[in-house]
């Protein structure tokens, strides 16, 4: 039988916590309820993923399924209560037209194509086998389907409805959430798919002509809402005629006939995109997290005008690296903990879910579905551990997570923009601290650390709070990663405890604890258990154990087994004290 050692370095730990504490901390006090300005709850398919449609089978397979791809995303679904929301999209959704007769696993070229378009708007055609793919994904999966609205030749409107139609016939064991209705028509003019005049009110017309024709003969018939669709899914809409106020006042929630169209506000966006962002980038520019606020700030603005509409702000678009990740940047430890960070400032921001978008050829995406890049086999990034980290905080409320984020300046002229903390809330109560140290340390290097002193309040006093770890040798690490002691196998996707250790440290008589993060490491303090040991509830709303750090290895054994044998280590735990 497995069991987790309890970590009993109370000198070290206490050693390392005193000597950060002169000069290398920052002291926290935090609220025990969930604060004004806190998110929404989290839904538990948050933090997903965008894949581009040409690469579609790549991630499922073809007529050989692909269960590494399948194993990863489960993996999330048992931690989290429900598989990450999936955006099938990008540049190639406007490429596709659909053939009912077509039933291969693998779409075709168009030998027949006639479409405007640098790359023409119907060069690629697919047909029912793309949703029999799709469907390999785990039940229930959340799709956003991005339909192709490039296409215009007079037949225009059959096209479209018998791609919605495929859509909606296909899945049924993923789960179609909405459409996305065109990809980036920002940009348009450059790849010709259209031409002047070309603006934001063309744009809301020709959207509006494409959701009145695919509710009315394909949602409606098959009981599904008009509101339906996810506008504008622009790429950048700064000094455009995009934006969302202008939209609104070009009509684009008026719908038509009296059916409403919009279901949420859909852009996109990159921390960085090769041939378009005009100063190069390093690993260390990309782990400044200033950076990433500076870099946002514009879009921040857009999800406070969205949300004033009434209607969520979902980023179904964006990843550190574009179009397909840079290697030795959007592929290592650093990477990670960007991942990890962005998720938790977009949630406490208000943006209600994202999708960090992948190829089967990019460096950014969280796994490579096919061997490439001198691999003989499939791997996992280390961009995963921050969705496998995310979705355990997620799961850890049941359905009731809320993220805030902590001030963390006067850090010190060293850690300027390196250091970010969040509180995560279960039913309103303070339940985890989420502390980053992104200051680069490369593998080779010896590493500082900086200290967390945390008030948790006198509703913790003398509680155990549980330290769950995404660490690995350096930012610049691409293998050796471990979240919450959990290593994913390179070719099954199957989690395997690496590191069986328990780490605790008591609160003291007031609540307070100190935690050190070492340098590129983050580190989440939860309160009263460790991460991944409590049941998950689905929205279904039945329950299931979590794929987790410290149940990964007791397959088959009941809940109430389980608890009880987390119950008497911990019982027996000498605990650190901070």
């Amino acid at each position: 039988m497995f069991t987790r050692s309890i970590c009993t370095t109370t000198t070290t730990l206490a050693m390392l916590a005193s000597r950060a504490l002169a000069q290398n901390s920052l002291s926290l006090s935090l609220s025990s309820n969930a604060p004004d300005g806190a998110s929404d709850y989290l839904d538990p398919s948050y933090a997903g993923f965008g894949i581009e449609p040409s690469n579609l089978f790549s991630f499922t397979g073809g007529d050989t399924p692909n269960t590494f791809s399948v194993k990863l995303l489960q993996n999330l679904a048992d931690y989290s209560g429900a598989p990450p929301h999936i955006r099938l999209g990008g540049n190639t959704q406007d490429y596709m037209v659909f053939n009912q007769s077509n039933p291969q696993l693998r779409w075709t070229p168009n030998k027949n194509s006639q479409a405007q378009g640098a790359i023409a708007a119907d060069s690629m055609i697919i047909g029912p086998g793309y949703f029999e793919a799709l469907d390999r994904f785990p039940k229930d999966t959340p799709v956003t389907f991005g339909l192709n609205m490039a296409y215009m030749d007079d037949d225009w409107e059959d096209h479209i409805v018998n791609l919605a139609q495929g859509a909606v016939s296909g899945m049924k064991n993923v789960k179609l959430y909405s459409f996305e209705v065109g990809n980036e028509p920002d940009l348009w003019l450059q790849n010709s798919f259209r031409t002047a005049p070309w603006n934001g009110q063309v744009y809301t017309n020709q959207f509006l002509d494409r959701c009145e024709v695919v509710a009315e003969r394909v949602l409606k018939p098959a009981g599904l809402p008009a509101a339906f669709f996810e506008p504008p899914a622009t790429a950048s809409t700064i000094g455009t005629t995009f934006e969302i106020s202008q939209l609104v006042d070009d009509g684009i929630m008026v719908g038509r006939n009296g059916d409403h169209y919009m279901t949420v506000w859909n852009q996109h966006d990159y921390f960085y995109f090769i041939g378009v962002t005009k100063t190069p980038l390093t690993l260390d520019d990309l782990m400044d997290l200033d950076a990433t606020n500076t870099q946002f700030a514009y879009w921040e603005k857009q999800v406070k005008i969205a949300l004033n509409t009434g209607l969520p702000y979902v980023l179904r678009e964006m990843s550190s690296v574009g179009p397909i990740g840079m290697p030795g940047v959007s592929d290592t430890m650093g990477a990670s903990l960007w991942t990890l960070n962005f998720f938790l400032y977009a949630a406490s921001i208000g943006i209600s879910s994202v999708q960090m978008h992948m190829t089967d050829n990019s460096n950014a995406s969280a796994w490579q579905p096919i061997p490439m890049y001198g691999s003989d086999t499939t791997f996992v990034r280390p961009q995963y551990y921050a969705h496998a980290a995310v979705a355990q905080i997620i799961g850890n409320g049941n359905g009731t997570t809320q993220i805030s984020t902590l001030k963390t300046s006067n850090v010190g002229a060293s850690y300027d923009g390196r250091i970010r903390a969040y509180t995560a809330y279960a039913k309103d109560v303070l339940q985890a601290v989420v502390m980053i140290n992104s200051k680069l340390a490369n593998s080779s290097n010896d590493k500082g650390s900086f200290t967390f002193n945390l008030n948790l309040g006198s509703a913790n006093a003398n509680k155990d709070v549980f330290l769950s770890y995404l660490t690995a040798d350096g930012a610049d690490s691409e293998r050796g990663l471990t979240w919450n002691g959990l290593s994913y196998d390179d070719v099954t996707g199957e989690a395997h405890v690496i590191d069986g250790t328990v780490n605790v440290v008591t609160a003291d008589a007031s609540g307070k604890i100190q935690v050190p993060v070492r340098d590129s490491q983050a580190i989440v303090a939860n309160i009263g258990w460790q991460l991944g040991v409590n049941l998950v509830l689905k929205p279904d709303p039945t329950q299931s154990k979590k794929s987790s750090a410290a149940s990964s290895s007791l397959p088959g054994r009941n809940t109430a087994i389980h608890t009880a044998l987390v119950a008497i280590i911990v019982a027996l735990a000498m605990v650190v004290r901070g």
